[in-house]
């Protein structure tokens, strides 16, 4: 009877008790053999009296099932592709065996546990000494320069750059609750997520505890409110956004109370009036002005280029002939 190899495959982010009972079964069936030592579910395998043999190779692993055994191979997946490939082409030339059986699978988010591996492994000692002498000051234009980046990716409507954008945000979030582990009161991304999911859960009552959906904006101010204890609409709007949000973001709180726009003198009264008509009209003041400045560079690029490839430079344009391009 020809021999086979076994392929079970296991996530190396999940407990190691968590594994499937055809696992169980295939770890059982025959000698298991490993490449890595350092897998967590080699202890608790062998707790259970699965002897398992590492340092495993695909010769190794070939040459026993041509011997007519059933061997089972612990993997991971992607760390041992290469080998695994090598080693499946040449058993079906041979007219080998070869089956997988899924121990266990990563669910969404897996992967966010190799984040915090990786940032954990960069902020320790013989890690990356840029990331070791970083600190929260130190990273705040960090945080603000990615979130401007994943902005304009949207703007773009570019999906793939949003991908790699957000993921230098996420970066910058998994940074900060990193250093906040060795602070003199610490917490973890943990506690960030735990927060968030508490903050998620109470603030959808209509999801989580049967409550209403009518009047949803209503209640989600309602409970921010009460949570935070505030006594002034104006509470928990951020003064560091661009001016054009923070103004909009003022008159929407005021209309809350009903109240009107009051009108100011000077240059910035005149902005504060244009944001109180893009709100009556429905519009965004700060998305308006940033496609008008978008256009606006587009076509100062355009000019630049087209004068250039005329043998000019653009800083030689007079007024009329900037005017005679515009037009």
């Amino acid at each position: 009877m020809p021999g086979r190899v076994v392929l079970v495959v296991v996530s190396p982010r999940l407990p190691p008790g968590q594994l499937s009972w055809p696992a169980w079964e295939a770890l059982r069936s025959g000698p298991v053999l490993t490449v890595d030592g350092d897998g967590p579910q080699l202890p608790y395998l062998r707790d259970a009296g699965i002897d398992v043999s590492v340092g495993a190779t695909a010769d190794q692993l070939h040459a026993r099932a041509a011997a007519g055994e059933t061997v089972v191979l612990l993997t991971t997946g992607d760390a041992d592709a290469e080998l695994v490939s090598g080693l499946g082409r040449r058993l079906v030339v041979d007219g080998l065996g070869l089956e997988q059986v899924r121990g266990s699978y990563d669910p969404p988010g897996a992967r966010l546990l190799d984040v915090v591996a990786v940032m954990d492994r960069l902020r320790s000692p013989g890690g990356c000494p840029w990331d070791a002498k970083q600190t929260h000051e130190s990273l705040k234009p960090y945080l603000l320069e990615e979130a401007y980046e994943a902005y304009a990716a949207l703007e773009d409507g570019d999906l793939a750059d949003l991908r790699e954008e957000l993921g230098d945000v996420l970066l910058q979030v998994a940074f900060h609750a990193r250093l906040a582990q060795e602070a003199a009161e610490p917490w973890s991304i943990d506690d960030v997520a735990a927060g968030l999911v508490d903050k998620l859960v109470r603030r959808h009552p209509h999801v989580f505890a049967g409550g209403s959906a009518d009047d949803l904006e209503g209640t989600w101010d309602a409970l921010k409110a009460a949570e935070k204890g505030r006594t002034s609409v104006t509470e928990g709007v951020p003064l560091g956004q661009p001016a054009l949000s923070l103004a909009h973001k003022l008159q929407k709180r005021a209309a809350r109370l009903g109240a009107p726009v009051p009108a100011y003198d000077g240059v910035g009264g005149e902005l504060w009036s244009l944001v109180a008509r893009c709100r009556e009209e429905g519009r965004d003041p700060e998305v308006e002005l940033r496609a008008v400045a978008r256009a606006f560079r587009d076509s100062l690029a355009a000019v630049e280029s087209a004068v250039r490839s005329e043998g000019r430079e653009p800083a030689d344009l007079t007024t009329a002939e900037w005017e005679q391009r515009w037009s």
